[in-house]
């Protein structure tokens, strides 16, 4: 009897024991570990926070493209624009809307040391194709010398822009007409229209007069608020319109580090070849 109770016991023992020694599964203690279950809340909330995330995103790139489809809408080109990072920087501004009422009032250029972009001329054209020759007798142009700088003076004249400085930018852009760096002579692009380095050509205009009226209409869209008479042809007038709004760059000098890059001194040389011109 006594060993009965005794084998009973010890049973019994083993088998607490035993029962006692089993691991807990993982899924037993998820379901009862309180710490897990906030864990698991916290997961849902960072979830519906990201989706929130995601959304306000969306929603600000609906808004950004909101606003280059209003500038593209006010276009009068359909080449205005054609860089798509500068389309953006572009819509960061307001787009302007200039006073077509406005004539064309051209300033009186009297001095040498003017340094205006808008005027007349004081050097004459026979002026401006002997210098280009002296420099290059001949230079890489679908025209001869003595057009080129007639289509400056025509182009300049009606829309208020110095013809004679606008020539000797001109003359710095294209080495004299010699070209050698992205731009080729077919472009009849002289003044680095839309060409950034690196291969990047820029521009290309059907005539040499309609690539002097492009570099006209740039230089009036810095230094003007009123639109060219001409249909614009300049792809990037409405780019420079847009950014500056109603002000304007009213020197030559206004032009460094804008035109050029990093052009520390580049209105400052385009006065010095305008100079040069009138010392013919």
């Amino acid at each position: 009897m006594l060993n009965k109770r005794l084998k009973s016991l010890v049973s019994a023992f083993v088998l607490g024991a035993f029962a006692f020694s089993l691991p807990m599964t993982a899924d037993a203690k998820r379901i009862h570990d309180k710490k897990t279950t906030t864990k698991t809340e916290a997961r849902q909330y960072s979830k519906k926070a990201k989706t929130k995330k995601v959304e306000r995103v969306n929603s600000k790139d609906v808004s950004e493209s909101s606003k280059v489809d209003s500038i593209l809408s006010q276009e009068t080109t359909p080449q205005t624009i054609l860089d798509p990072i500068s389309e953006i920087n572009s819509a960061r501004y307001p787009a302007y809307s200039p006073d077509y009422s406005q004539e064309v009032s051209t300033p009186q250029t009297v001095s040498v040391y003017d340094t205006s972009i808008s005027g007349t001329p004081l050097a004459t054209q026979e002026q401006c194709v002997k210098y280009l020759l002296e420099h290059n007798p001949y230079p890489n142009l679908a025209v001869s010398a003595e057009e080129i700088v007639a289509y400056y003076y025509e182009e300049g004249a009606r829309e208020g822009i110095r013809p004679d400085v606008a020539f000797a930018q001109a003359l710095k852009e294209t080495g004299f007409f010699k070209y050698g760096g992205d731009v080729i002579p077919e472009q009849n692009n002289y003044c680095g229209l839309g060409t950034t380095g690196g291969g990047v050509k820029g521009e290309f205009f059907a005539t040499p007069q309609m690539g002097v009226r492009a570099h006209i209409q740039h230089l009036l869209a810095y230094s003007s608020t009123r639109r060219p008479l001409t249909p614009i042809i300049d792809p990037r007038y409405d780019l420079v319109r847009n950014a500056y709004g109603s002000q304007i760059l009213g020197d030559w000098q206004d032009l460094n580090g804008r035109w050029a890059v990093p052009g520390k001194y580049y209105g400052q040389e385009i006065l010095s070849m305008f100079k040069a011109i009138l010392a013919q």
